[in-house]
């Protein structure tokens, strides 16, 4: 009997979850459940992730009292084999160490997580690809290699891709869920609910 009674809690805390899911969709929400069992998800497109990243450049950067860096918005790109991102940068370069200002390219990938304190979806795991300027003499071009790194990690490290609203987590969170895993596809990202 008691068995039977825990089955038909359940199916009916199943289906309490289904429809809360469903009233959600019909009002416009951003959460899905493709199943009976799956957990809801809430999605940000690509556009949402380009518009967020683009209010926080241009950036300058000093590079050993010689040159200055400054990056221009990065256009994002959605990597789901390797559920990664990438971000290619416009990189300008200007100084006294410099005969003429210098442009070129600051490519570089990166890992999402998802920061409680602030419910911000945010840039880790940084990777370096290519940073190539045309033109640069021997000296500041030694130095703007050795710099690559450290300049990423201001750049983009922790960086704010998407800020989610207590409303967005309070059906979630009535349910007694958290975000969990964050995957990147083809067109921006899915947020998994897990049990808190």
């Amino acid at each position: 009997m008691t068995d039977m009674n825990n089955s038909r809690q359940r199916i009916s805390r199943r289906r309490v979850l289904q429809y809360s899911v469903s009233v959600v969709l019909a009002a416009g929400g951003v959460f899905t459940a493709g199943c009976a069992h799956a957990q809801p998800t809430y999605k940000v497109s690509a556009d949402q992730l380009q518009q967020a990243v683009a209010k926080r450049f241009p950036r300058a950067y000093p590079v050993g009292g010689l040159f200055d860096l400054t990056l221009q918005p990065p256009n994002l790109r959605f990597m789901p084999e390797q559920n990664r991102m990438g971000a290619e940068m416009t990189v300008e370069a200007a100084g006294p160490a410099l005969r003429r200002p210098s442009a070129g390219v600051f490519d570089l990938d990166f890992a999402l997580r998802y920061e409680a304190s602030d419910l911000s979806i945010r840039a880790s795991q940084l990777r370096v690809n290519a940073l190539r300027l045309d033109g640069l003499p021997p000296g500041p071009a030694a130095l703007l290699s050795a710099y690559g790194p450290a300049l990423a990690g201001q750049a983009l490290q922790d960086v704010v891709l998407h800020q989610l609203k207590p409303q967005d987590l309070a059906l979630p969170d009535g349910m007694g869920l958290q975000p969990g895993s964050i995957t990147v596809t083809s067109g921006g990202l899915v947020i998994a609910f897990v049990p808190k």
